[in-house]
C-alpha cells in the first residue's frame, strides 16, 4: 500500500512538473514574441502592431495555461474515458478561444486597414460581420472535425434546412443581400450626407446586415432597411466630391444698375472667403440675372462653393448679413412685394 501511495505522489508531482515546465515554457515564448512584436512597432511606427499587441496580451496568458494543461494530461496516467474527456475539453476550450480571439483582433485589423488604407470595401458593420462570420464557422469546422465528428452530414443538412431558413427569413435576406449590393456597387458610403425621395436626409453611419443608419443634423438616427435603401432614388451630396454649389435668390429694385448689383455681390464673396468657415474662393463665385425679371424686383442668383452639405448654412447665414449691410450702404433698394390696383367707378354725376 506504501508503495501504491509513493507511486500515486510521484505522478501527481510528474504531473504538475510537466504542467509547469509547459506553462513556464509557453509563457517565455510568449514574452519573447511580445518584446518582437514591440520592438517592430516601435520601428515601423504602426498603429496597427499596438492593436495587436494590446488585444493578445490578456487571452494569450490563458492560452499559456491551457497548452500547460494540455501537456500535463496528455502525459499523466489517468483512465481513459476520464483522460480522453478532459484532453477534449481543454482542446475545445483552446480552439474556442483561439478562434474568438481571431475574429475580434482580425475585425479591428480589417476596420484599421480599410479606413487607413482607404480600400474599396468600406469598413461598415456588415462587412465586419461577414468577416468575423466566416472566421468562427472555420473555427467551428475545426472543433468539429478535431473531436472526430464527421463534418459532411452537417453540411447536407445546413444545406436542406437552408432552403426552408431562406423561405421564412425572405425580408431577413432581402435586406442581407441588399447590404452587399450596397458594399460593392457603393452608391452611398460612411459618412456621405444623402437624402432619400421619401424626405429622410442625413450623414450615413453604418451598414448593417439589416438596416443603414443615418445621422440627422438635429443629432437623431433614421434607420432604413437595406432593401428601401437599395431600391429608393437618393441624392448623393459628397460624390463625387463633397463640395458644393449653393445658389442664393437676391431680388434689388428695378431702378437699380445690374452691373453695380453684381459687382457689390462679388465683393463682398470675395471679402468673406477666409473669414467664414467652409466658404471656398475655388471654383469661382458667381452673380448671374437669373432668373431675372421677376413681379416687384430684378432677380439675381448668387452662386458660391462650401466645402461640405453642411456649411451651407453658416455661409448663407453671413453672407445675407453682409450683403443686407452692403446694400444699404449703397443705397440699393430690397423692394416688398407690390402690386398696382387700379379703382374704376361708375357714378353718375
Amino acid at each position: 500500500m506504501a508503495v501504491k501511495g509513493s507511486s500515486e505522489v510521484i505522478s501527481v508531482l510528474t504531473t504538475l512538473a510537466i504542467f509547469c515546465a509547459g506553462t513556464g515554457l509557453t509563457l517565455g515564448l510568449r514574452h519573447l514574441a511580445f518584446r518582437t512584436l514591440h520592438r517592430w512597432a516601435a520601428h515601423a511606427d504602426s498603429a496597427l502592431d499596438a492593436i495587436i499587441a494590446k488585444s493578445l496580451r490578456i487571452p494569450s496568458v490563458a492560452w499559456c495555461f491551457l497548452i500547460g494543461t494540455y501537456i500535463a494530461l496528455d502525459q499523466a496516467r489517468l483512465p481513459p474515458k476520464p483522460g480522453a474527456l478532459a484532453l477534449n475539453l481543454i482542446y475545445g476550450l483552446l480552439i474556442l478561444s483561439v478562434t474568438a480571439a481571431v475574429a475580434n483582433l482580425s475585425g479591428v485589423a480589417l476596420e484599421h486597414t480599410l479606413k487607413s488604407h482607404h480600400l474599396p470595401i468600406p469598413a461598415t458593420g456588415l462587412s465586419l460581420t461577414i468577416f468575423k462570420t466566416g472566421v468562427w464557422t472555420l473555427g467551428g469546422l475545426v472543433l468539429l472535425s478535431s473531436l472526430g465528428v464527421s463534418i459532411t452530414p452537417i453540411l447536407t443538412a445546413l444545406g436542406v434546412g437552408g432552403l426552408a431558413v431562406a423561405l421564412a427569413l425572405q425580408e431577413t435576406l432581402s435586406n442581407f443581400f441588399a447590404g452587399i449590393h450596397l458594399l460593392v456597387s457603393r452608391p452611398i458610403r460612411v459618412g456621405d450626407f444623402v437624402k432619400l425621395e421619401t424626405g429622410q436626409e442625413g450623414y450615413v453611419v453604418d451598414i448593417s446586415w439589416r438596416a443603414t443608419k443615418l445621422r440627422t443634423l438635429p443629432n437623431n438616427i433614421v434607420v432604413v432597411p437595406n432593401s428601401k435603401m437599395a431600391q429608393s432614388i437618393l441624392i448623393n451630396y459628397c460624390m463625387p466630391d463633397p463640395t458644393m454649389a449653393v445658389a442664393m435668390p437676391i431680388g434689388v429694385g428695378y431702378g437699380t444698375d445690374p452691373d453695380h448689383v453684381e459687382r457689390v455681390l462679388l465683393e463682398e464673396v470675395r471679402k468673406a472667403v477666409g473669414q467664414v468657415p467652409g466658404l471656398l474662393a475655388e471654383p469661382a463665385p458667381t452673380a448671374r440675372l437669373v432668373p431675372g425679371f421677376g413681379d416687384s424686383s430684378l432677380d439675381f442668383t448668387l452662386t458660391c462653393h462650401v466645402r461640405t452639405f453642411e456649411d451651407q448654412y453658416v455661409v448663407q447665414h453671413e453672407l445675407r448679413k453682409r450683403i443686407v449691410t452692403r446694400f444699404r450702404d449703397e443705397g440699393i433698394e430690397m423692394p416688398f412685394p407690390q402690386r398696382t390696383v387700379h379703382l374704376k367707378t361708375d357714378a353718375k354725376p
